[in-house]
């Protein structure tokens, strides 16, 4: 009786091919676990600077986040990336604004917004030599959008 093959994956952010036990209980890839472990210190950032208001935090936190963008492109030289990737930017620096004035729903949307645009430069690989750091980010702005709807929905005064 001929043997079965052992099951055989490709993690996407590893070269290594897993086989056998490791293909069937796959380790969460070190950016995602990493982007997790951000994304709750993203949200838990406002405990730092008590005296700022947290949706002023969130709004400083929002605007770092997509600015990271602008270095990777300055990094990949060509200057269609750098115009791109400066406007995104911009476009979440207005969000962020607008958040402090109005509400911290606004960041909420802002960071699933970004984690959106993350996936796509994941796909697209736009900005070149940048694989790992689309998951890091899109977790880490899932997760801190999460948690900070979350807060919002329970009545936490984030305003």
């Amino acid at each position: 009786m001929p043997e079965c093959a052992e099951p055989v994956a490709h993690s996407p952010l590893h070269s290594e091919k897993l086989t056998g036990a490791a293909a069937r209980t796959r380790r969460v890839p070190p950016p995602v676990a990493w982007g997790a472990a951000v994304g709750v210190v993203t949200a838990a950032s406002p405990l730092v600077f008590w005296w700022l208001d947290p949706s002023t935090v969130y709004a400083l936190g929002l605007v770092l986040i997509a600015s990271v963008y602008i270095g990777f492109a300055v990094a990949d030289g060509r200057p269609k990336v750098i115009v791109a990737e400066s406007t995104v930017a911009s476009v979440f620096v207005v969000v962020a604004a607008v958040a402090v004035i109005g509400s911290v729903r606004l960041i909420v949307v802002g960071l699933v917004g970004h984690g959106l645009k993350d996936l796509w430069q994941h796909r697209r690989q736009f900005v070149a030599n940048t694989r790992w750091w689309p998951p890091f980010c899109v977790v880490t702005d899932w997760v801190a959008a999460a948690i900070i709807a979350i807060a919002i929905v329970a009545g936490v005064d984030l305003e």
